[in-house]
């Protein structure tokens, strides 16, 4: 049995919110975190999962309980497999009553790994691989780079360290054939440690330098290891995703390694698989920008297409970046363009952008029902959007098609975001701005110089709720809403009031200029002062509602 005071240290290892989103997209709602409820059918969010008190619930079907409850539930496991399989998902080594057999097998896919490691020094054709691909001996190390030898080999170091064939069976080192016969998961190949994002070793992807049919290899499909939710390198990339908000999500382990040993530390890759929704849970955390950085070939545009259509969906920001000539991001850094790589990071399509340009590429556009199949494509997904989004793109979608913008025809925002309330995208910017003052409520004092309930069109009387501190059922509402984002950053925030206040003071000028009770020179003289405030705004500038 696994010791009590065991269990209590790794509950106090345990991060309720990590271990949640890792199966389930949260959201931050106030001081909680908030999503569809994984354990019934529902479309809006009454599943809440609170950081402080480390507990879930939810609204609608009444489950609750802790990290550990929650793994049983979700995994069907029962309470010791829950807590064996938490406490390698955060590396933590845990204590039995009986025996010591349990806490050695924890070791096992760290004792084969340093095994590979070592071999990796003895293989010259496989170091010359690595050589010439222009990985240093400083990177080796980082990614604990290695080298899997023959099956009976592998075989063999396992028994000799007393690993029993079945757990090596369950953590994915070794298969066992339709005739009962064993063999090694990793032939004869260059071995990338695949590690869980708090650390902790979980699988292991392959490289042939013999000629084997498949070139790249991963771990089998284990408790442990699900490809589809994990992203190579991200245990090391964490911290500069958190510290950059942005992320470089690549196709392949050598393209990761190269542009870390380039200096682009937040890199990371899927797992010889395309972008999931499983894998949005960990992109989601520290919110940050997303790159896809993928090949320029067809099966590269292809997933390209196929990632900007989970990500714009799921509401991430960030873009496409595509390689050119049959080059990818590690041949760059080796052939020593990391200037250009730079820069090709730092201007990436925008994913709304690139699924529509995307789209029409796929359509001869000088025939009309091509034209309309692709208006068709276009207005399908851009459903899948937000209000806001949809209206955003309107005049894009037609002017790539050469076509008038009324033609471009979208659903209501109800039936984009399967909610009662019907907003318009008029006022979708007024709530935004309202729910990011309840998320960031230092902010609302100097966000008052420039902006009160008055200025708002739509819902002043919910922004004065918010000011005061009103415990306003609307408000409730607005913070359960997946429709309604909100600002980020003091610098996205000045954007949107320069944005917003800009297209304000047009309104009061013409309303002003249409004013015929008013003196000349009074208006004379409101028409100068709101002006100069446009031309201050147009600058950048903030200026003050007085």
């Amino acid at each position: 049995m696994i010791t009590a005071d065991s269990i209590e240290a790794l509950k106090a290892r345990l991060d309720i919110v990590d271990v949640v989103g890792s199966y389930v997209e949260l959201k931050r709602s106030g001081a909680n975190f908030k999503a569809p409820c994984p354990f019934h059918d529902e479309k809006s969010a009454s599943f809440m999962v609170n950081a402080q008190r480390q507990r879930y619930h939810c609204f609608g079907c009444g489950v609750d309980g802790d990290a550990i409850k929650f793994t049983m539930e979700y995994e069907k496991l029962n309470y010791p497999e829950a807590i064996e399989k938490l406490a390698s998902s955060v590396n933590f080594t845990l204590h039995y009553t009986d025996n010591n057999e349990r806490k050695e097998r924890s070791n096992l896919l760290e004792t084969l790994s340093g095994w590979y490691q070592k071999l990796l020094g003895d293989n010259g054709i496989a170091k010359s691989y690595l050589t010439e691909r222009g990985i240093f001996a400083s990177s080796i190390e980082k990614f604990s780079i290695g080298y899997a030898p023959s099956s009976s080999q592998t075989l063999r170091f396992l028994e000799q360290h007393r690993f029993a064939p079945q757990e090596s069976i369950e953590q994915g080192a070794i298969g066992r054939g339709e005739e009962g016969n064993l063999f090694a998961r990793f032939i004869e190949r260059i071995t990338f440690p695949i590690y869980s994002p708090s650390g902790a070793i979980v699988g292991f992807g392959g490289r042939t330098i013999t000629g084997h049919q498949a070139k790249y290899v991963n771990s089998s499909q284990n408790a442990l290891f699900n490809k589809s939710r994990l992203l190579y390198a991200y245990h090391l990339a964490r911290e500069a995703i958190y510290k950059g908000r942005e992320i470089i999500v690549t196709e392949g382990y050598l393209d990761v390694i190269m542009l870390h040993q380039a200096g682009f530390t937040h890199a990371v890759a899927t797992l010889g698989t395309a972008l999931t929704t499983e894998h949005l849970p960990l992109l989601r955390k520290g919110e940050p920008k997303v790159l896809v950085a993928y090949d320029g070939d067809k099966a590269g545009r292809t997933a390209g297409l196929k990632a900007a259509k989970l990500l714009s969906t799921g509401g991430f920001d960030g873009g496409v970046v595509l390689f050119g000539e049959g080059l990818d991001p590690a041949d760059m850094v080796k052939n020593g363009q990391i200037e250009h790589l730079n820069t090709l990071l730092h201007h990436p399509i925008p994913f709304i952008e690139f699924v529509i340009t995307e789209i029409i590429s796929s359509y001869n556009l000088s025939d009309p029902r091509a034209k309309e199949t692709a208006l068709n494509e276009i207005t399908g997904y851009l459903k899948t959007l937000s209000p806001l989004m949809q209206e955003e793109y309107r005049g894009f979608v037609a002017s790539r098609l050469g076509i008038s913008t009324a033609l471009v025809r979208l659903s209501s925002p109800s039936t984009v975001a399967h909610q009662p309330i019907v907003f318009s995208h008029h006022d979708i910017w007024e709530l935004s701005l309202i729910k990011t003052i309840l998320e960031r409520p230092h902010i609302t004092d100097s966000l008052l110089d420039f902006i009160d309930p008055s200025v708002l069109q739509y819902h002043g009387s919910e922004l004065a709720a918010a000011i005061s501190g009103d415990d306003d059922p609307r408000l409730s509402a607005l913070l359960m809403d997946d429709r309604i984002r909100i600002f980020e950053g003091d610098e996205g925030i000045r954007a949107e009031l320069i944005t917003f206040l800009t297209h304000y003071y047009n309104r009061e000028l013409k309303k002003i200029a249409s004013q015929g009770s008013v003196s000349f020179d009074e208006k004379s003289y409101a028409i100068r002062q709101i002006r100069d405030k446009i031309g201050r705004l147009k600058r950048g500038e903030l200026v003050p509602l007085t």
